[in-house]
């Protein structure tokens, strides 16, 4: 019963009118969507984008650090608990395991969202949102091969979190980790995402599609 739609240019042009016009189509899904007993907590919405290089390479700096080219590196947004000892204790395992497959953590960056756009329920579960910049070591033989290495990592550290022991481990999510995508989702109903996510309202993001959810 969930809602999907796919907002498309057909000759691969990026744009942010792509991103404008999912997040329609996503809000037009609304219907699709439910909530529960707070009717501003909604059972879900999302947003699949291609990587927005300028951006990142733009936002990176800011924080003192820079991005290799594109394909040469992988981002995704990775839920974490709240707490900063328990944070910090995830943040470690993910390093390590990014070191022992060969690659390189580069550098974390708080993904920007507005708590006053969502329900009660869900600000009292939000996990704190970072998105990890991982670069290809030296072993890395192009896209493809970083490519798998960040999905091995991906299924290593969420194993690695959840059998450490750490009390809130269970906050602990990783939605995606690639070299050409990105996704924002959340505890959303379909019209608070963008209002959430601020860089969903960003001129620099832009894509050649949007693939959107509600659930």
């Amino acid at each position: 019963a969930c809602g999907v739609g796919v907002v498309a240019n057909v000759t691969g042009l990026r744009s942010h009118d792509i991103v404008e016009k999912g997040l329609e189509v996503l809000m037009n899904l609304g219907h699709r969507g439910a909530s529960g007993c707070d009717p501003e907590t909604g059972d879900g919405a999302g947003i699949l984008l291609q990587m927005p290089y300028q951006f990142f390479s733009r936002e990176c700096a800011k924080l003192g650090f820079a991005l290799p080219g594109p394909g040469k590196y992988g981002t995704g947004s990775v839920f974490l608990p709240r707490d900063a000892a328990q944070r910090r204790l995830c943040e470690e395992r993910f390093q390590g395991v990014i070191e022992e497959e060969g690659l390189c953590l580069l550098g974390w960056r708080d993904v920007p969202v507005d708590e006053s756009r969502i329900g009660i329920t869900a600000r009292q579960v939000a996990p704190h949102i970072r998105q990890p910049f991982i670069g290809g070591g030296p072993g890395i033989a192009g896209e493809a091969h970083l490519e798998r290495k960040l999905y091995v990592v991906r299924k290593r550290v969420e194993r690695a979190v959840n059998e450490s022991g750490i009390p809130d481990a269970g906050d602990f999510y990783v939605p995606s980790l690639f070299t050409n995508r990105i996704v924002y989702k959340g505890l959303l109903k379909a019209e608070q995402l963008q209002g959430f996510y601020p860089d969903l309202a960003d001129p620099a993001v832009v894509t050649s599609f949007a693939l959107v959810h509600s659930r």
